[in-house]
């Protein structure tokens, strides 16, 4: 290979392996005021960053994008980034995707939730990553006024490891506790839909009537238990009576996310087919987010 090649191959690997995040994302707002049940001890460290992965969570929050006033559709998604539960991919499953929504009308909300796999973690996904998860959906409903967004709109969509984050919160939920001396534990935190784009673990998802609808996104290319499980989730929820909508892209393996410049394909457009199930799913009305 030539020089000039060469050099070109590495320019290319070191801006895609060091890809930076946006400059003007929102500030982020803890989900507890002195920090996440048990990890009170450590919600002053730092955050650590490579690019646009982020990692050493240890005061999850959310991370806003509130359409304008006059745009805002009353609409709401936590998202939910993937990364194996050892890193959140905060660029193409986070950020780039609530700006989309954003300019849409659609109320945005990224969340940084605890890794159980990052190195040397104590935390678990159950007790502490689906904690997180719950609080964030509870911390929407809580301010649904202020950021004009109506309470029974409030969903979650998450990628690869947050897709499972997503499916568990929809499995289990409750309404909160009324006397709860916090005002956000008060409410519910059961999410009004469900977005599972390429999800892990889908052997552990469980269907029953009742649960929120769903949409489902993935490749045709990846792995097993990903390709065929959501076509078997898919089975699960249509014997359970839970409405769904499954996307298996033929030209499409994991983590194609969302990117702005992506070069165009039927995957790449899988969130203007999300906005056309949440208006057939009567959670945008038909002229909003079109």
């Amino acid at each position: 290979m030539p020089p000039c090649q060469i050099a070109a191959l590495v320019l290319l690997t070191t801006s895609t392996a060091f890809a930076e995040l946006p400059k003007d994302v929102p500030a982020a707002i803890p989900l507890w005021a002195h920090g996440a049940p048990g990890s009170e001890a450590r919600a002053t460290e730092a955050e650590e960053f490579a690019g646009e992965n982020c990692g050493n969570v240890h005061n999850p929050t959310l991370t806003p994008y509130l359409p304008e006033r006059g745009k805002a559709t009353g609409t709401a998604v936590v998202i939910c980034p993937g990364g194996g539960h050892s890193k959140l991919c905060l660029g193409h499953e986070g950020y780039a995707l609530a700006e989309w929504f954003r300019d849409r009308g659609i109320a945005a909300f990224v969340l940084k939730y605890r890794l159980a796999r990052e190195k040397g973690s104590t935390y678990t996904i159950q007790d502490h990553a689906m904690a997180d998860t719950r609080r964030a959906l509870r911390l929407v409903r809580s301010r649904a006024e202020e950021w004009h967004v109506q309470s029974d709109r409030v969903g979650i969509l998450g990628f690869s490891a947050g897709g499972e984050l997503a499916a568990y919160a929809a499995m289990k939920s409750d309404a909160g506790q009324k006397t709860a001396a916090d005002p956000i534990e008060q409410q519910s935190c059961r999410p009004d839909f469900q977005g599972l784009i390429y999800p892990g673990s889908s052997g552990t998802f469980t269907a029953e009537a009742g649960m929120p609808p769903a949409f489902i996104a993935a490749g045709y290319s990846d792995r097993p238990d990903i390709a065929e499980g959501m076509a078997t989730l898919y089975l699960k929820y249509k014997a359970a009576k839970v409405p769904a909508e499954l996307h298996l892209y033929a030209n499409a393996g994991h983590g194609f996310g969302y990117r702005h410049n992506a070069k165009p394909s039927a995957a790449a457009r899988w969130p203007e087919r999300f906005t056309e199930w949440l208006a057939d799913s009567g959670m945008l009305s038909s002229t909003e987010a079109r």
